[in-house]
């Protein structure tokens, strides 16, 4: 590349650098335009029923985001526009103002952290793995020399990439471009588990063709929390969706909200997960902490 392009090339990047780092609420109030994104198979955080509506628990806390974002620029009429993001492009496209907020099942690290803000803690996993009753599988030493998949993007793909080497387990790691991808690979014999986060495995197993094949087995390899992801240095818009979300535990919302999405039957199959309230989020409710993943 000559060097004339390369600097064109320089500025242009930071040119849109610069319209990102604008301030959202401001950035909003100016367009009467909010855009958030969703997830088309993170269930029950946000997934798709039919072709295009998105529902889930992260998407009704977008929702409620959206409500006090409109109060607070005094704009009750905002327009909304919706897109799908996957856990490849999530961040770039937060970064580079595509969009202005994700509420999914995203996970709030230390890494993440350097190119994104996160807020409040509103679930804590970890990764395990998804596999056929009938692959013997019962822990992560039973995939010695297989093939396991993980989805691209995902820090459960670099948790069980760093696991592989430390164990010494020679498992072959294959890439889905999406969860729903993740679960054709092990569903069609491709692969013979499937390691991510253990809430989407239990939310991808019941809402897949034959759930009574499926089950989810191996320790939880570490504890991850997930957090609505915003562009970094905007407090503004930080202390508003923190505030949403504290408004919501503190009034109970939150818990209804949760036990709505994750014990009670939800779309389109009417499936109950069954899964009570795990320790870590109770005590979150309290603390209302940001503390990310190391």
């Amino acid at each position: 590349m000559k060097f004339s392009t390369l600097m064109s090339a320089v500025l242009l990047t930071a040119g849109l650098a610069t319209t990102a780092s604008a301030q959202t609420l401001e950035k909003v109030a100016a367009s009467n335009k909010i855009t958030v994104s969703y997830r088309e198979a993170s269930v029950p955080f946000s997934y798709l029923i039919g072709s295009t509506k998105a529902v889930g628990f992260s998407v009704e806390l977008t929702e409620a985001i959206i409500d006090d974002v409109r109060k607070k620029i005094k704009k009750p009429h905002l327009e909304v526009a919706y897109m799908p993001v996957t856990s490849q492009n999530r961040i770039p496209l937060l970064v580079n103002g595509t969009y202005d907020l994700e509420c999914g099942s995203t996970t709030n690290n230390s890494a993440r952290g350097k190119d994104v803000a996160f807020s409040i803690n509103m679930f804590y996993t970890g990764t395990r793995l998804l596999t056929k009753k009938t692959s013997g599988v019962k822990n992560y030493a039973d995939l010695a020399r297989k093939t396991v998949a993980s989805t691209t993007g995902t820090t459960n793909a670099q948790v069980i990439r760093k696991y592989n080497t430390e164990k010494n387990l020679d498992m072959q790691l294959i890439l889905g471009k999406d969860h729903d991808d993740s679960l054709l690979l092990v569903e069609s014999d491709r692969a013979m588990a499937f390691a991510m986060d253990d809430i989407l495995l239990f939310g991808l197993m019941a809402n897949s063709k034959n759930p009574a094949a499926l089950q989810v087995v191996g320790d939880s390899l570490q504890v991850e929390p997930y957090a609505c992801m915003l562009r970094k240095d905007d407090p503004e818009f930080k202390k508003l969706v923190d505030g949403t979300i504290t408004r919501l535990m503190k009034s109970g919302e939150f818990t209804k909200l949760y036990a709505k999405w994750f014990e009670s039957p939800m779309p389109p199959k009417g499936t109950n997960l069954g899964l009570p309230m795990s320790q870590q989020l109770k005590d979150n409710l309290k603390a209302m902490s940001d503390k990310p993943a190391t």
